[in-house]
């Protein structure tokens, strides 16, 4: 079975290579109109020839496994902005595309946290509708609409977790179907356990990103060994491995925050499971070391007994 490990975002080692350089709406106002137009184009290239930047750097690393950054499009997704940003960009969007494609490399995208399908106010829906459909737009550019996934949380609870899920089901329907299709739900720190979201993945046949550290402070009654049978039986219409996301807290104070580097204590007893369960997975970390955690935890990985790291980001069991 086959580990691959990838990141979110950033590579720390490039210089100045952000992909998520933006302007606030406020700011972006006070320009003439000319200016705007320019400045949104400015940032937007940037942001793309840094994404580019990127993948090389991970495909000489052998990192096949990326998060892209949300914030790729300044105010793409505003609705006072409203630009056109896919024709002035096409041979960026293609070659991240040819690059994802050529190195068969696994791209996502996690739309924000204000992404939800469970408020009560519509607004808050349509604006959901509105990202959710701004970074669908992107994988399209990419050619990667088939391929690339979009990950989100169910939401709030707002005191009645039963009537947030039901909404979650009215709203999430409002979304377009092909948009549906490449989505994603993760279980949360907070409100929904892997169980529970798990549940709401099996009900809409739409497969579901397990994340370690939120199932660890947000448990729940299922055990981890009970879950991965059903985690693994949410991707199988996919035709893509499943994926999990990894990362280990901050301080015994700090349980929910993300420490810089996974703890391999932390992390072990979900590696061992896989293992265990003897099929291959994806795991994205999200530590705040980046690119720099993903190396060091496979690094770590590869020296144990029975797991052999094959690439920079790979380990074969």
């Amino acid at each position: 079975m086959i580990l691959r490990f990838g990141y979110v975002s950033m590579a720390l080692p490039l210089w100045e290579a952000s992909p998520s350089h933006s302007i606030t709406f406020t700011n972006w106002k006070k320009l003439d109109e000319t200016s705007r137009a320019e400045k949104l184009l400015t940032i937007t290239e940037r942001n793309l020839k840094n994404t580019i930047r990127i993948l090389h750097y991970n495909i000489a690393h052998g990192i096949l496994v990326y998060r892209m950054s949300s914030s790729l499009i300044p105010l793409a997704a505003h609705p006072e902005v409203d630009w056109e940003f896919i024709s002035p960009f096409e041979h960026l969007f293609k070659e991240i595309g040819e690059m994802v494609r050529n190195y068969g490399m696994r791209v996502s995208f996690h739309p924000g946290q204000f992404t939800l399908f469970t408020s009560k106010q519509a607004h808050v829906t349509n604006n959901a509708i509105v990202d959710m459909t701004y970074h669908f737009k992107m994988l399209q550019a990419m050619g990667l609409e088939k391929e690339a996934m979009l990950n989100i949380h169910v939401g709030g609870a707002y005191g009645d977790k039963d009537a947030s899920i039901s909404r979650f089901y009215q709203n999430f329907q409002k979304l377009d179907s092909t948009i549906r299709l490449q989505t994603t739900l993760e279980n949360d720190d907070k409100t929904y356990t892997a169980e529970e979201t798990l549940a709401i993945c099996e009900k809409l046949k739409v497969p579901f990103v397990f994340d370690y550290h939120h199932y660890i402070v947000n448990k729940g009654d299922c055990e981890l060994e009970e879950l991965l049978p059903r985690i693994f039986a949410t991707w199988e219409h996919t035709g893509k491995v499943p994926k999990f996301h990894l990362s280990s807290p901050k301080s015994d104070k700090m349980l929910r925050a993300h420490a810089d580097y996974v703890d391999m204590d932390f992390a072990f007893p979900l590696i061992k499971a896989l293992k265990d369960f003897g099929k291959s997975a994806d795991i994205m970390i999200e530590a705040k070391a980046k690119d720099l955690a993903c190396l060091r935890f496979v690094e770590e990985l590869g020296k144990l007994r029975g797991f052999k790291r094959i690439s920079g980001g790979i380990i074969e069991i």
